[in-house]
């Protein structure tokens, strides 16, 4: 006898696409994540608090001496009595940065009962914050997310010691993780929170380089050259000299701890008579072949500009962590290749980090691991061991090769591993694996899944 069984797939129920089916592991109401969620609370709450202890006693000579945190209540608070005067700094060598800028220095102004110091330290800690709850929902996501980008965020930050608190880099690099974690769900407010994060400091537009291209990069981009328009036209109307950064900009030199300062500082030691000297806000070299060495760089970062336009020609495939490899391997290679890389430049790149970690499609997790060690080894360069960098001793030069050789090896590694995560793989069958494509619309998720045979099954038994 024959028995005619329908087939599961025929039966009449809600299938949601297996690509986007929750993962019960995922789900924040579970106690387990609930627990994960909340040590990751606990643990945020304990390293800032000893970022601000560090900050109280920055004071003490292996923190700084207080000239770290000095550029906040010195150099921003003064530029904020320019600013509330309806001008942007003026033949200021030490202003080398966006009009954007200037709304961040502004904003502690508003919050009342605090001196400027603490409104900034405030007001930064309130960005931390942004990024950490931001990671954290892009971490509970039921669609292969992860939690690990938050918890790089919340340990990874305070290997710099108090640094980020003193520096407006932490709220630059808040725009540029929203911008790649709204990416799915509204390339428009990608594009419009990229182009905020580049009024205030340009990197944030590398975060754009990596949206598939077609109709979603013409509308990411739109958003973000209308965005831009917009706010610049604000600014110039509402302040004087918008744009005197751009001639202080480009007369910076060789800052002692970039790739360029390292091989002149080596050869400082073999017996090149360059000096260092405090221009542009930082530790320079100034000396024989040291336009010879910028240049260099110059040509380093156009070249690396050139192999990012040449990856997004070739590249096939678009997995949902594309975008935010893309950005970090963007960053990475104009920090190496720059002329200046601050210690401040490494919030940068933990954020970036931090939003690949949220995609289990990514291809950065070795680099993020690079990129703390970097970390660590900044951090004792400056401010710990900064005047051993400084004298060129070879205690500082050691440090800066460790250093500059983990960002090299970030740099390179990240970009072969986006290349070949996007490179064109051997033909397929029918189906294909969803890290073949962009992550679709949420609407997406609820189609049902296609039946690979309507033929239904048939069961022989014995009668």
């Amino acid at each position: 006898m024959t028995r005619r069984i329908e087939p599961r797939s025929l039966q009449p129920r809600r299938i949601q696409h297996r690509r986007f089916q929750p993962r019960t592991r995922s789900r924040p109401g579970r106690p387990e994540v609930r627990s994960r969620l909340l040590a990751l609370a606990a643990a945020w709450a304990a390293t800032r608090a000893l970022m601000l202890w560090l900050l109280a006693h920055n004071h003490l000579p292996l923190l700084g001496h207080g000239g770290v945190a000095g550029e906040a209540y010195r150099l921003y608070a003064r530029w904020y009595g320019v600013l509330a005067g309806g001008a942007y700094p003026e033949g200021d060598p030490l202003w080398q940065y966006p009009p954007g800028a200037g709304l961040l220095l502004l904003a502690p102004g508003a919050l009342p009962g605090l001196t400027y110091f603490q409104a900034f330290v405030a007001l930064t800690l309130t960005a931390d914050i942004v990024v950490t709850v931001a990671l954290t929902r892009a971490g509970t996501r039921p669609d292969g997310r992860s939690l690990s980008g938050a918890a790089l965020w919340t340990a990874g930050l305070p290997v710099m010691l108090y640094l980020p608190l003193v520096r407006y880099d932490v709220l630059v690099t808040a725009f540029a993780v929203i911008a790649l974690l709204t990416f799915s769900r509204s390339t428009r407010a990608c594009g419009a929170f990229a182009a905020m994060g580049a009024l205030a400091k340009v990197w944030p537009a590398l975060t754009l380089i990596g949206t598939p291209r077609g109709r979603t990069t013409k509308e990411a981009w739109a958003a973000a050259a209308v965005t831009t328009a917009v706010l610049l036209g604000t600014l110039a109307a509402l302040f004087r000299t918008p744009f005197d950064f751009l001639r202080q900009q480009g007369r910076r030199g060789v800052q002692i701890e970039s790739l360029g300062g390292t091989a002149l500082a080596l050869a400082r030691r073999a017996g090149w008579d360059g000096t260092v000297r405090y221009r542009y806000g930082a530790m320079e070299f100034v000396g024989p072949y040291v336009p010879e060495v910028a240049a260099l760089s110059l040509a380093l970062t156009v070249a690396a500009f050139g192999a990012l336009l040449l990856w997004r020609t070739r590249a096939r495939r678009w997995s949902p962590a594309t975008p935010y490899d893309a950005a970090l391997s963007a960053v990475l290679l104009f920090t190496v290749t720059s002329r200046v890389i601050s210690p401040q430049y490494m919030v940068w790149l933990l954020g970036l980090a931090a939003v690949c970690l949220t995609s289990r499609h990514t291809t950065q997790r070795a680099v993020a691991l690079l990129i703390v060690a970097a970390t660590a080894v900044s951090a004792v360069t400056y401010p710990v061991l900064y005047q051993e960098v400084v004298n060129s001793t070879w205690t500082g030069c050691l440090l800066m090769l460790v250093r500059n050789g983990l960002l090299t090896a970030a740099a390179v590694l990240s970009f072969v591993r986006l290349w070949r995560g996007t490179a064109a793989g051997p033909r397929r069958s029918r189906s294909r694996s969803p890290e073949d494509h962009p992550e679709p619309d949420d609407s997406e998720s609820s189609s049902p899944e296609r039946n690979p045979s309507p033929i239904p099954s048939v069961i022989h038994t014995k009668g």
